[in-house]
């Protein structure tokens, strides 16, 4: 295990969806516009491995002085226009373009279409061949695409296990828009193992009710259509950690689909 396999992996996952697109051109040129987030966790003698492509995010819920307290580590980065360094970067990339970032409606997106810089598919906007006809105009940059935009490598980060490592939340962005990390770690501390990553779907659903002013159950009501005007869709996985037993060598993996 090493940082340059995971890097391998995300390299095959890309070529692969490449190759699934390139196949189903004809047919189904609107995959050429589909892409996806990922998230990924690997535990390897002692070590934590994350990496990751868009705006998901793993954060460590560590036990605080005399196991008291959870305090947050944010393990992960991310990749959205968004971010200031973020839209920094791309600018660095691509000096020649004006608009490679552009403010649409309050919100920085790259091209005006996407906020994450980084993820698996979306080859319309890596790949100029992909950014024509059969694929409707309405998922194309208007003009010609002279190099990627988007690409998949990965941020990696190595993480040396300790005793207070209590658990590790990876998320999808829809949760981290309503819950700050310290909150997140303290809904896990506060609950019992079984069920906690609903809980933390159902705070960060509740906060998004109260920021639109509405009930709970009646944003449960709504349509998942029209749902997504109110919050992004949320995905959460919990892994709960044993030092002693990842002591003893053994390894597990966990990965979230963005």
């Amino acid at each position: 295990m090493s940082c340059d396999v995971l890097r391998k992996a995300f390299i095959a996952t890309e070529e692969g969806f490449l190759s699934l697109v390139t196949k189903s051109w004809l047919k189904m040129p609107e995959l050429a516009s589909a892409g996806s987030c990922s998230l990924v966790g690997v535990i390897r003698g002692g070590m934590l491995y994350v990496a990751n492509l868009g705006d998901s995010r793993a954060v460590l819920g560590c036990a605080g002085k005399a196991g008291r307290t959870i305090e947050p580590e944010q393990l992960s980065t991310e990749h959205n226009a968004s971010i200031e360094v973020v839209r920094e970067e791309l600018r660095t990339l691509h000096p020649d373009d004006a608009d490679i970032v552009v403010l649409k409606h309050g919100v920085w997106r790259i091209k005006g279409i996407i906020q994450v810089s980084r993820s698996i598919g979306d080859v319309y906007l890596k790949k100029p061949e992909f950014n024509k006809e059969p694929l409707r105009a309405k998922f194309r940059l208007s003009e010609p695409l002279q190099r990627p935009v988007l690409t998949a490598e990965p941020s990696i980060s190595v993480h040396k296990l300790r005793p207070q490592d209590e658990f590790i939340i990876f998320a999808s962005d829809g949760l981290w828009e309503h819950l700050t990390n310290e909150k997140a770690v303290e809904i896990v501390y506060n609950h019992p193992h079984e069920g906690v990553a609903k809980s933390l779907v159902k705070a960060a659903i509740q906060e998004a009710a109260k920021k639109r002013e509405i009930r709970y159950s009646d944003l449960l009501k709504v349509d998942r259509g029209i749902r997504r005007y109110f919050h992004d869709d949320i995905s959460v996985i919990v892994v709960f950690l044993d030092y002693d037993l990842m002591s003893k060598k053994t390894s597990s993996r966990t990965e979230l689909p963005g």
